[in-house]
């Protein structure tokens, strides 16, 4: 069945509105210093780096894409001061907070509800063009300046501490500190992983 572009221009713009009420309302849920939606809207730096990105990624995998692709990650950086690779994939509500110094390589997935806070490196250890950058599942949170390197897979609901370095797996749920990251899992019945994760004094080293 033939598809007019005018209803599939329809589709996709349906479809761009409803992603950034997504992430609006995830900015909203995990910032507590947003005070309503047309402020994040207006003034959020990681927001605007995501939504450029989602562009730039969707002309990346398009043929002649790629030049332009780069063109706007580039012009994303310079106004956002995040770097994010036209050939990552981002996962649905993603959330960057404040933003600066966000560093994710070509070859990085994010899952969905995933956030990352300033000054985080999903970064390669490999000169070769493989797959060398980080897998992320879902509902990952990676504190301030964390650095997360290689192939490397952190499971779902995993929660990396601040500063840490983590360059091997780390299993879902588990809670990652320290250079080198070791991990364990939350010790009391029921624990919300990121509450236990600001229990562990390496995070704020």
């Amino acid at each position: 069945m033939l598809v007019s572009p005018t209803v599939r221009e329809g589709g996709l713009l349906a479809a761009a509105r409803h992603g950034i009420r997504e992430d609006l309302d995830a900015a909203m849920h995990r910032d507590p210093a947003a005070t309503s939606r047309l402020v994040v809207l207006l003034t959020s730096a990681g927001l605007h780096a995501i939504w450029l990105h989602r562009l730039a990624h969707a002309l990346w995998l398009r043929p002649g894409g790629k030049w332009p692709a780069r063109l706007i990650a580039y012009l994303s950086r310079s106004f956002t001061g995040v770097e994010i690779h036209p050939g990552a994939t981002i996962g649905r509500r993603f959330f960057i907070d404040h933003g600066i110094g966000v560093v994710i390589g070509e070859t990085a997935e994010v899952g969905d509800d995933v956030m990352l806070y300033h000054q985080v490196t999903l970064g390669g250890r490999s000169m070769e063009r493989v797959k060398r950058h980080p897998t992320l599942g879902d509902r990952v949170t990676v504190g301030a300046g964390a650095k997360v390197l290689g192939p490397v897979y952190v499971g779902s609901d995993a929660q990396i501490g601040a500063n840490s370095v983590v360059v091997k797996d780390v299993p879902a749920g588990a809670i990652a500190t320290g250079v080198p990251a070791a991990y364990r899992f939350p010790t009391m019945p029921a624990e919300d992983p990121y509450e236990a994760l600001f229990r562990d004094p390496a995070l704020f080293i």
